[in-house]
This record gives structure tokens, sequence and C-alpha cells, in this order.
């Protein structure tokens, strides 16, 4: 991979990379046309596909996470995508027979990875600024492109990448949804048809705390907000809120008060299936 990207470099073609963990849906091509558009016509775009280990905990769906190389290579080849890079986990994460041989480095980021997904995940963060560090000094790309419902997780990859000094520009592509607004995910799969129904809650909160800040005549209490939003999600029986969170956009500082211009983001349960989704309030 990164010999092919040399060769790009030196012919003057940009790069564009489109990070995923696969089961490729409309979303994740919403990202490609980004990308496209971003390098041009003469450029080449690269899709990476890699479920990473070290992103999910003990407890979560590594193992059960849904995975299609055939068709999400259908749908990349139809999109435009000029390589799809599938690393195996031996060259990402090398493991000697010896602990002093096996991968013992990794890119930690110390202060955004703290809160929301941190809280509930740990090590989730490790896992993802490890391996996006990995796939942009094998891809070497000049934009890379990821998608605005892992809000932090776009936050935390902006921090590392000017911490870092990558050479790498990063573009935030809007949320792409089902027409009743649920965001498209991967691991919708796993909802049931009556999950799925209910599963629109999130982005009915979303919507519910939106009209809350153009209607109210001065800011709202984030927590009595938190309060009333997670009693309207769980009515539904299958629905449990991870968290409702309120802060502010460019430092993931969280507020005492919601109010315009507040980002919002959530995390709740149906089910078995873990689902996120944010906005601008």
């Amino acid at each position: 991979m990164q010999r092919m990207a040399r060769i790009w470099q030196r012919e003057g073609r940009k790069i564009g990379l489109v990070p995923t963990m696969g089961y490729l849906h409309e979303g994740h091509m919403s990202l490609v046309h980004v990308a496209r558009k971003k390098v041009g016509a003469e450029g080449r775009v690269v899709v990476s596909i890699y479920v990473n280990p070290l992103q999910f905990g003990p407890q979560e769906d590594f193992s059960h996470y849904p995975r299609d190389l055939a068709r999400d290579t259908r749908l990349c080849r139809a999109a435009g995508v000029d390589v799809i890079f599938v690393p195996p986990t031996a060259d990402m994460y090398v493991s000697g027979a010896e602990e002093a041989k096996a991968h013992s480095t990794y890119v930690i980021e110390e202060t955004l990875a703290r809160r929301m997904e941190g809280v509930t995940r740990p090590t989730h963060f490790r896992g993802v600024t490890t391996v996006v560090a990995k796939l942009f000094l094998a891809v070497l790309p000049e934009v890379a492109v990821f998608g605005a419902k892992d809000f932090q997780q776009a936050a935390i990859l902006q921090r590392m990448t000017r911490d870092l000094n990558f050479p790498v520009r990063l573009v935030v592509a809007p949320t792409k949804r089902e027409p009743d607004g649920l965001a498209l995910s991967s691991r919708n799969k796993y909802l049931s048809a009556e999950e799925r129904v209910q599963a629109v809650a999130l982005w009915q909160a979303l919507q519910r705390a939106r009209q809350t800040v153009r209607t109210a005549k001065a800011p709202r209490l984030a927590q009595e907000l938190k309060a009333e939003l997670s009693q309207f999600i769980q009515i539904r029986p299958a629905a449990r809120v991870d968290y409702i969170e309120f802060f502010e956009p460019d430092t993931l500082a969280p507020v005492t008060e919601v109010k315009s211009g507040t980002q919002m983001a959530l995390a709740v349960y149906v089910g078995k299936t873990r689902l996120i989704d944010n906005g601008r309030l």
C-alpha cells in the first residue's frame, strides 16, 4: 500500500482515504463521493476495510460485527473507488511468540477521549487513534473523510492530526439518514423489526431538543433537559439510555445551560444494539 501511494505521489496524484470497518452502506458511499470531489478525477480514492480489534471492549461485538467483503467490493466498484485496502491483523498488530516481540506502541489522545464514549468505552478511542494513525502512514493520504455521526471521534482525530503534525486534511461529512431520521449504521442490521421502529427515538430526541431550544425564552438547564429526553426515549420498551450530553462543539466541554449552538450527543441501547447520534441545536 505504501509503495503504491508513493508512486501516486510521484505522479502528482492526490490521495483520499475513507477509513471503514466494512459492511458498507449509503453513508459510507457518501464519504467516498466527498473524497472523490476533494482529490479530483485524476486522484486516487482508497477505502480501508478493517474491523479493528483494538477499539472493541471485552464484552462488545467484535466477533459478531457484520462482514461482507464481496458486497463491499461491489459497492466500492460502483462508486468509483480505486483501491480497497484490507490489511490483515497480523500486519496491523504484530504478535510475537514472546511478549518482547508483540505490538506495544499506541496513540492516545488524553483530553477529548475522556468524555462521553470514553466513559462508557474507556479503551475505545485508544484503538481508534492508533489504527487511524497506522492507516495514515500506510495510505499517505492528503485528505481523509469521516462521518459526522461519530462527532467525538472526528474531534479526537482532528486533535491527533494537529498534535502529531500529520500532513492530512480531515473532512467531516454530514450524517446520512433513513427517511424516518435514523442515522445509517452497520449496526442497524442487528435490530429486529420492532426494535428498528423504536430506534428512531434517537432522531426524535434530537428534534425534540432542537424544538425546545427554538421555543425557549431562556437557556434550559442541561440536567433538566437530559431527564426529560431520557424519559421520552425510555417510554419505548426496548430503549435504554446510556448517556445524553450537551457540550461546546469545539472543545467537547460540557455545558450547564442548553442554548442555540450547543451540541448534543446521545448513546442508546435498543435491545442489545448500541446506537449513537448527535446534532447541533
